[in-house]
């Protein structure tokens, strides 16, 4: 195993306009590819451009849940196509048609061509316009193949970076890499989260953002690895975007990586599950109590 390069592609998106996001994010993929990448990563809901709808218009939610697509819709599979044409994989991110409403969801797609991981997002933001959406109901992990070897990715979608388990999951079912599409402001505290994830699973962690003025930018990568073979700390930052568009690429050495996680004690080393039972409970007491919260009993 060598070095992983994850391409962060941050754009803004051409509104809800299906085409134009389509050439733009080929585009973007393109240029991945020129610089080396391994995997490309878009920002969250690419397809309709993190688009929603104005519940004051009659028949609105209708026409924005006509968007939702599946496997077999043109837009992804123009992107399964363009994955085996670059020999990269791609983790493109929808409007997934899903019974009731629909979710919002990324797919893997390896250098093949082949959909490898699909993933819902649990924590949709069910406080905001997100309350229109269908949430997952579990984290997935997949062994990637690419032109450097195998390596065990997992995603998670903007709001679920803000919960700890939601990245402790997946280290528990063997993620070395976390894909994490974004549509929203990143400032110190939201990038504060997300290097402790890096940090506390020992895990590689890539971010994509939406561009400014769209987001602000700030896409992100930090190294799992926090500490030098001596005990000497590192500045775990691969890479962070300023605000306009780009591709920025995250280069990871798993070699590193998986022997840090052999002999470092944070990830699955010194856990005491058994203490942790209170994790399981769905009751939210005051003063966490809100009127919308989500389904949490899926």
């Amino acid at each position: 195993m060598s070095k992983i390069k994850i391409a962060l592609l941050q754009m803004v998106a051409c509104g809800n306009d299906q085409a134009l996001n389509l050439a733009k994010g080929t585009k973007f993929c393109r240029r991945a590819s020129d610089l080396g990448a391994d995997i490309a990563l878009f920002p969250e809901m690419w397809n309709i451009g993190y688009t929603f709808f104005d519940p004051s218009v009659l028949y609105a939610r209708e026409t924005w849940q006509e968007q939702e697509l599946n496997e077999e819709s043109d837009f992804i599979v123009h992107f399964k196509r363009l994955a085996q044409e670059l020999g990269i994989a791609i983790a493109l991110t929808y409007l997934e048609k899903w019974p009731g409403a629909p979710r919002n969801t990324v797919s893997v797609i390896n250098r093949h061509g082949e959909i490898v991981l699909t993933y819902g997002k649990v924590h949709t933001c069910a406080f905001d316009q997100e309350a229109a959406l269908t949430p997952g109901w579990d984290f997935f992990v997949c062994s990637l193949d690419t032109s450097q070897g195998d390596v065990i990715v997992g995603s998670m979608i903007c709001f679920d970076r803000e919960f700890p388990e939601s990245a402790r999951i997946l280290m528990l079912k063997g993620a070395e890499l976390i894909l994490t599409p974004n549509a929203c402001e990143l400032e110190a505290n939201r990038i504060g989260q997300f290097r402790a994830r890096a940090f506390e699973n020992m895990i590689g962690m890539a971010m994509a953002n939406y561009a400014a003025p769209q987001c602000n930018g700030h896409s992100i990568a930090f190294d799992a690895v926090a500490f030098g073979a001596n005990g000497e700390p590192l500045d775990p930052l691969i890479v962070e975007a300023e605000e306009g568009e780009g591709v920025y690429i995250a280069e990871f050495d798993l070699d590193k990586i998986r022997a840090y996680c052999q002999r470092e004690v944070w990830g699955n080393a010194y856990r005491k599950p058994q203490a942790y039972g209170s994790l399981l409970s769905v009751e939210v007491p005051s003063p966490f109590a809100r009127p919308n919260p989500g389904d949490r009993d899926s």
